[in-house]
């Protein structure tokens, strides 16, 4: 049996030796664990490429298949997601200046690494590596709990980072991946509060809820990923086409994938013919509201209440509104707090959605698929947080540091 305590623990003593490193010791160790990573590559495609024949067999969804296969594409972007961060600012060790108390004591702010992270997700082989790198920058240290789907994958990425620190003489318990994907594990995992510092759940909304019931440790919410792109009645309608087609059919199974659209009713006559071309080219299937459903052959008709669902494969939601007002009153109903995008040539419209509307990412003529940490700059992202503290939106190194006070006296003593 996996003693959860001991491997908890070891990754604690890991962690404060990973916090008094420097960026240039934690960049060389990162570009060893890329290299690492490009050398070994045939050998976790092997790998994975069995847990994916398994996965076939055992009749895995499309979008947790998705998300579980690795080629060389997504090798690549590990590979370079690494070296990405590598070029990330450090942001351990940055301070603020609070000032000079009456005291006379000098107070600022400096940048500390949390301490140990951990994550649990599914059927993504990938977060392996980008949430290692992530950590081993920030001067965390991790421990990840992946799905039996991809266990193999995970151990043979994790023991290739291993090898890495250990060649730089970093503990190896920097990293760890849980061996086992017994259940009950993972809830001895979410107790450990002497140990761990944070738990960032990845995966469908029911791992995540499990996650937030039972933990004793603060956790980084993402329960999923409605997003809405609202067709303005000022709107270029080709760019609205194009935000359409890559939000919704680019990867249908990802959590900043597109799940709705809003056309305004002054230009739905012209818009809702455009999306039943890219349902019938693209087999979306859709759901649409009474409005709209004459202009689609085989959709099915959704009631006004009937929105909010996250599909993750091709399918689509199309609602005709009447106003800007009932656009955001829509997504204030029925949004997840995740990405959110207005496509309209009306500048002065664009800022009030983006000021009005509560999501961690507010886009105004953009892909909702840029909605990830590696296409807003922050290199490789560790997760996505949907509630407010202590992050929102994409969470890169920063959001995996806190601020601690630093006081400066001369003897001062308080009367």
């Amino acid at each position: 049996m996996t003693d959860i305590t001991l491997l908890a623990k070891q990754a604690a003593h890991a962690a404060k030796k990973l916090s008094l490193l420097s960026s240039d010791e934690k960049n060389n160790a990162l570009n060893k664990m890329a290299d690492a990573l490009a050398l070994h590559r045939d050998q976790i495609l092997r790998v994975n490429t069995e847990e994916v024949k398994r996965a076939r067999t055992d009749g895995l969804d499309g979008s947790m298949l998705d998300r579980l296969i690795l080629n060389d594409e997504r090798m690549n972007d590990m590979v370079n997601g690494i070296r990405e961060i590598v070029k990330l600012e450090d942001p351990v060790g940055l301070s603020r200046k609070i000032g000079i108390a009456p005291s006379g004591i000098e107070v600022k702010k400096v940048r500390v690494p949390l301490g140990v992270i951990c994550m649990i997700y599914e059927a993504r082989p990938n977060v392996t590596a980008d949430a290692s790198a992530l950590c081993i920058k920030s001067g965390n240290a991790v421990i990840l709990r992946g799905g039996k789907e991809a266990l193999e994958t995970s151990l043979v990425i994790a023991q290739i980072l291993q090898d890495a620190l250990k060649s730089k003489g970093l503990p190896k318990a920097a990293i760890t991946v849980i061996p086992d994907s017994d259940r009950a594990l993972m809830m001895d995992l979410i107790q450990q509060v002497d140990f761990i510092d944070l738990v960032i759940p990845r995966g469908g909304e029911g791992l995540i809820r499990f996650v937030s019931d039972n933990s004793k440790i603060p956790v980084i919410q993402h329960f999923k990923g409605v997003c809405h792109l609202y067709v303005d009645g000022e709107a270029d309608l080709d760019m609205a086409d194009q935000l359409l087609r890559n939000g919704k059919t680019q990867r249908s199974g990802v959590c900043n994938a597109l799940e709705c659209v809003l056309v305004h009713k002054k230009v739905a006559s012209d818009f809702l013919p455009r999306i039943a071309q890219m349902a019938s080219e693209k087999n979306v299937n859709i759901n649409a509201c009474k409005n709209s459903i004459p202009y689609f052959k085989n959709a099915t008709k959704l009631q006004d209440h009937e929105f909010g669902e996250e599909y993750l494969c091709l399918e689509l939601a199309v609602r005709v509104i009447n106003d800007f007002e009932q656009a955001l009153t829509h997504i204030d109903e029925f949004g997840s707090r995740h990405t959110e995008v207005i496509c309209t040539q009306n500048q002065q419209t664009a800022d009030l959605f983006q000021r009005s509307v509560d999501a961690s990412v507010v886009m105004a003529n953009a892909s909702s698929r840029f909605s990830d940490g590696g296409q807003l700059g922050l290199g490789a992202e560790i997760g996505i947080a949907t509630t407010k503290l202590h992050a929102y939106g994409p969470m890169g190194l920063e959001s995996l540091t806190t601020e601690k006070f630093i006081v400066t006296g001369n003897g001062q003593i308080r009367s």
